[in-house]
């Protein structure tokens, strides 16, 4: 049974009216521009509120105090809200980090992306003899910029635990190549992301035959 309760955006009885600040009738949500900005300037927001952006509450910690230092501390250091990593931890967990690929066809172009993908079978499955080809991972790889990797995902055991170790390498800059100069750890799920080789594009089987 999947319980997807989801968030309310309570902000129709708090008096934003009375100084003039938008909120999307419909949903409740503020729309905001890249520093946290309402229409109205001296009023901000962050968190689950705002329109477009993710309900986390990482998310909206790293903007509160990033807020906080542009609006006190001289920074001017904005939230990333792209390279995001996130987990649905359902008994397979899914991991991702970054852009969806339909997301990455819109701000890209397809013909500038190529997508690498694969299926994998862990180790630990073998034992109790778990179907084989269960489980998934896919890297999105942005062609006109080195081939840097813009969104990582993963269907498989501890997807959270892959995810938030790849997302520190996404937001220094990771390529495709240095997925490929980089040593696997084996037998681990991980590892994937260091062997593959078969593009989407290309349609071939990436179904594997072992862990």
């Amino acid at each position: 049974v999947l319980l997807a309760i989801g968030r309310d955006a309570c902000t129709r009885n708090i008096g934003l009216e009375t100084i003039g600040v938008k909120i999307n009738e419909k949903t409740g949500k503020v729309p905001v521009n890249d520093e946290e900005q309402t229409n109205v300037p001296y009023v901000y927001a962050i968190g689950d509120i705002l329109e477009g952006k993710l309900e986390l509450t990482p998310v909206a910690i790293q903007a509160g105090r990033l807020l906080a230092r542009r609006l006190y501390g001289g920074s001017s250091r904005k939230c990333d809200y792209i390279n995001v990593p996130t987990t649905v931890f359902t008994p397979l967990e899914y991991g991702s980090c970054g852009f969806p690929e339909e997301r990455a066809i819109e701000e890209y172009g397809k013909q500038n992306l190529e997508v690498y993908h694969s299926l994998f079978w862990p180790l630990e499955w073998t034992v109790p003899g778990r179907d084989n080809n269960t489980c998934y991972a896919k890297i999105i790889c942005n062609k006109q910029d080195n081939n840097r990797v813009i969104g990582l995902h993963v269907l498989g055991p501890n997807a959270g635990e892959v995810t938030q170790g790849f997302a520190a390498a996404i937001k220094c800059g990771l390529t495709k190549e240095l997925l490929d100069e980089t040593i696997g750890i084996h037998p681990t799920c991980a590892e994937v992301f260091t062997t593959m080789d078969i593009t989407k594009a290309s349609g071939q089987d990436i179904t594997q035959k072992g862990c």
